[in-house]
């Protein structure tokens, strides 16, 4: 049976072209560290650091501080970084309801520990007025942290307008782009944004394993490694770096990653990012037209301008999982259900504890791919 992948939000596929090739040339023809040597081989493997961050810093419009884009293993690190490097006994910060555990877990532990959270609340379907920001600042507001997209809905959050009322308030504002990079243009620039983290994996159409962190210059000198040891620079010194990039990027770089993702983000840039929204925004709305007049619930908005490709699917008289496994088991089509990591923001919607059934669009995905789910899904709802 042909198989049509449609989870894209957990992780793309198929990934760019030339991105495999890009790792096996680092793994057979270079193979050295950066930052351990002055040899041939690793003076190549550090300009395809450095011209991945600058990419990156491109990208997203960094201002040109390349040293500014930090590389992790992915968004849940530089998440943590943000978090429990930053935070204090007795500071309080403000997420989204539509938070993933990758915000919430490292949250709740620093909650044990002095730190509060609030909540800005969102309608049913995970739409936020920025407005209901302004009664959750307190004096010891020190952070403003929100997922760009739900990973659940795929409903966007009104980024500009709270970026706004942040900076006229002097608060810092990271952002999670693990739905939106590589998806929906973001400026880090003009959004005055103190943090940024991407996966690598997802969007951006790299491999597993690899993300980055981007960070304003004030913000990062604020911020406290939580991992520390050698970078391969001041090695006189028992005490970490300093400075940008080697203060949050301890250890041995995931090089074979940092490859791929150069590769993945030069065909990124080919084909631009406004160009890959424009075409996932019509696909979805032709899904979410096509789902209309069958018996199950859409969870998030049904216009395609305010959300990315996630499209998450309840099917009130039916059982989700049993549903999901029908259309792989019969129809090919790989989607993913449950509670997708993010229980607060199903209770938002209304989809706790059953979860949903959730379809994700790719750069790869086709029409055609989209109608043979359709007919599925009207199949498996019969």
């Amino acid at each position: 049976m042909k198989t049509i992948y449609l989870d894209n939000g957990a992780t793309s596929f198929p990934k760019a072209p030339g991105v495999s090739a890009a790792m096996t040339h680092y793994l057979d023809d270079i193979g050295a560290n950066i930052n351990r040597g002055t040899y041939q081989p690793a003076i190549d493997a550090s300009l395809t650091v450095l011209e991945t961050r600058a990419k990156l810093a491109s990208l997203f419009h960094l201002g040109g501080k390349e040293n500014h884009v930090v590389f992790t293993p992915g968004a849940t690190e530089g998440l943590n970084l943000i978090l429990r490097g930053f935070l204090h006994p007795g500071d309080h910060v403000i997420v989204s309801s539509l938070e993933h555990n990758a915000v919430m877990r490292p949250l709740s532990d620093l909650a044990d520990r002095g730190v509060t959270f609030s909540r800005i609340p969102a309608n049913r379907d995970g739409v936020t007025d920025p407005r209901e920001l302004l009664p959750l600042i307190r004096p010891e507001t020190r952070l403003v942290l929100v997922s760009h997209a739900s990973n659940v809905s795929g409903t966007l959050f009104p980024l500009e307008e709270v970026s706004r009322l942040c900076y006229a308030r002097g608060l810092p504002l990271a952002v999670d782009g693990a739905q939106t990079a590589g998806h929906f243009p973001i400026d880090f620039d003009a959004l005055h944004l103190a943090a940024l983290c991407v996966p690598g994996h997802k969007g951006l159409l790299g491999p597993q394993g690899i993300g980055a962190v981007l960070l304003a210059p004030e913000f990062a000198r604020q911020l406290s490694p939580i991992v520390t040891g050698g970078t391969g620079s001041a090695s006189d010194s028992e005490r970490q770096p300093s400075y940008l990039p080697d203060k949050f990027e301890s250890g041995t770089q995931n090089l074979p990653g940092i490859f791929g993702l150069h590769a993945a983000l030069a065909f990124v840039e080919s084909q631009g990012v406004d160009a890959l929204r424009r075409r996932e925004s019509e696909l979805t709305g032709m899904l979410l037209d096509a789902l209309q007049d069958l018996p199950l619930r859409v969870a998030g908005p049904m216009d395609p301008a305010r959300r990315v490709g996630v499209v998450s699917l309840d099917f009130p008289e039916q059982d989700n999982a049993a549903m999901a496994f029908r259309l792989e088991s019969e129809f090919g089509i790989l989607t993913r259900c449950g509670l997708h990591c993010a229980p607060n923001a199903h209770k938002t919607l209304g989809t706790f504890p059953q979860g949903t059934v959730r379809l994700s669009i790719g750069h790869a995905t086709t029409e055609e791919e989209l109608a043979a789910a359709v007919n599925a899904i009207r199949a498996v709802c019969r």
